[in-house]
């Protein structure tokens, strides 16, 4: 085994260790093999990190919008140096296929940084009202003061730069806890953008969610949280927050409906409802997969073909060959969870194709990682489990509907309400379909199409708010006589 990579954590503008010297191991989720260690810090690293961002606040909110807009694109200008580096960091430990995250994480964050930087001077600009009596009204908006960022793994230095750069944008000083999975890509980040910016103004922290994100959420100067994760976790983060009533911006779980029509464009669709919706790159290990997959009758067994063909068309493997088009499950613990549901689904549905899953489906240089195949059940009782529940892996459950209203309410019997998609050519159905579904944001004849200028925001047990810099200030009301 070659020599293991050390990271550490960002405290004040220093990297540091954790102050017990403990550390986690990093795994490859291809092979297994350990490769880096990232530090096992405690509250007493996490309470330090807080500390830092209060005494940096003061003079960081008091910042002149101009200048925190030419230090942001300076850091995202840094992304575009190091994307390669990064994306390599963050596939080998959360097994996301090098060859797309390369872009993303190169000149898809330098974007990211500069639309934030862009939107400093808004997200402080308060309103002017006029009074009775002569007297004028006007409003100004605030930073919160110390952010807490808690990021999740399947993309962990884009959801970090998304927080980071919204919360930064307005004036507040952040302390990042990277996820145990998936810490070193974030933690090298987390180098790269503290160089760039006064000591304090940000830091990171890794560690477990029982140690280090409990103590964050639980300090009485962390002033605003953002967490995007699982709703159990987000309900944790809450509880806790509601000792001080710190305000929270959750981006959870989904199960999200992928809803075709007969009259949709098929070929279209049955991109939409694989290799973007399910089938990833990623293995569906994102929050907005399209997991439900409700099929017109006239078209449903013609669509099962054609997603049966494209799921064996699929090569899984290292993620650092550009031929692998999906990766492996990110760690021992996702992968028996969701082997746990193929055997669940087996027993209350119908497989349809796939359901296989360990080394059997790579080389023996990868048999030490984590693999399932993409896989497709079908019922037509959408109160399963496997319909219900997020499975967080690339297994889907295909449900058959008649009508237009039959589609809204499978659709709705969710508790969750993140994402959607629909497929069809009949406009005044796409426009119905949209404000019947009950999710953040609605895909019409595409999937998976986000982007900055439109709010990644959930309903229901899919949480509620999202990253941008207004949302990381408030506003303050005057009134002033003549």
């Amino acid at each position: 085994m070659s020599e293991l990579q050390t990271f550490h954590n960002v405290i004040n503008g220093k990297t540091c260790p954790a102050e017990s010297g403990r550390t986690f191991d990093v795994e490859n989720p291809a092979t297994g093999e350990v490769w880096g260690t990232i530090p096992a810090s405690d509250r007493g690293d996490a309470n330090a990190a807080v500390g830092a961002a209060a005494a940096a606040f003061p003079a960081w909110s008091k910042t002149i919008a101009g200048e925190r807009t030419f230090l942001l694109r300076a850091i995202g200008d840094l992304f575009l140096q190091h994307g390669d580096e990064l994306a390599t960091l963050e596939c080998r430990e959360n097994g996301f296929p090098v060859h797309i995250t390369k872009n993303w994480l190169g000149i898809g964050l330098q974007f990211l940084w500069h639309r934030m930087a862009g939107l400093a001077l808004e997200a402080t600009t308060g309103r002017t009202v006029p009074l009775e009596n002569g007297m004028l009204g006007l409003t100004k908006r605030e930073p919160y003061g110390v952010v807490a960022a808690i990021v999740p793994w399947n993309a962990p230095v884009a959801i970090m730069c998304s927080k980071a750069a919204s919360a930064l944008a307005a004036g507040n000083t952040v302390v990042v806890k990277p996820p145990e999975q998936a810490s070193a890509a974030i933690l090298r980040a987390g180098e790269l953008i503290a160089q760039m910016l006064p000591p304090g103004v940000i830091n990171f922290v890794s560690g477990s969610g029982e140690e280090v994100g409990d103590a964050l959420v639980r300090h009485p100067a962390v002033r605003k949280i953002t967490m995007t994760g699982s709703c159990e976790t987000g309900r944790a983060i809450q509880r806790a927050a509601a000792e001080t009533l710190t305000p929270s911006v959750f981006e959870l779980g989904g199960k999200s409906p992928n809803i075709v029509f007969a009259d949709a464009d098929l070929d279209a669709a049955t991109k939409g409802l694989t290799t973007e919706g399910i089938f990833t790159p990623n293995a569906g290990q994102g929050c907005v997969a399209g997991s439900r997959i409700l099929l017109q009758r006239p078209i449903f067994d013609e669509m099962v073909d054609r997603m049966r063909k494209v799921a064996k068309e699929q090569v899984l493997g290292d993620p650092m060959d550009e031929k692998t088009t999906m990766g492996p499950i990110i760690s021992k613990e996702q992968y028996d969870k969701i082997v746990g549901y193929l055997e669940l689904g087996k027993k209350e549905a119908e497989l349809l194709f796939g359901g296989r899953h360990g080394p059997e489906l790579v080389g023996p240089e990868l048999a030490g990682g984590y693999w399932i195949e993409p896989t497709l059940f079908t019922t037509t009782d959408s109160s399963l489990r496997i319909c219900q529940e997020e499975i967080f892996g690339p297994v889907a459950v295909a449900i058959p509907f008649d009508t237009e209203e039959e589609a809204i309410a499978i659709a709705n019997d969710s508790s969750y309400g993140l994402a959607a998609g629909v497929w069809t050519k009949d406009l005044g159905r796409a426009h119905r379909m949209i404000a019947a579904i009950e999710s953040g944001q609605v895909w019409v004849n595409t999937y998976l199409q986000t982007r900055m200028e439109l709010p990644v925001i959930g309903s229901k047990d899919s949480g509620y708010g999202h990253d941008d810099p207004m949302e990381f200030t408030r506003e303050k009301a005057a009134v002033i006589a003549g």
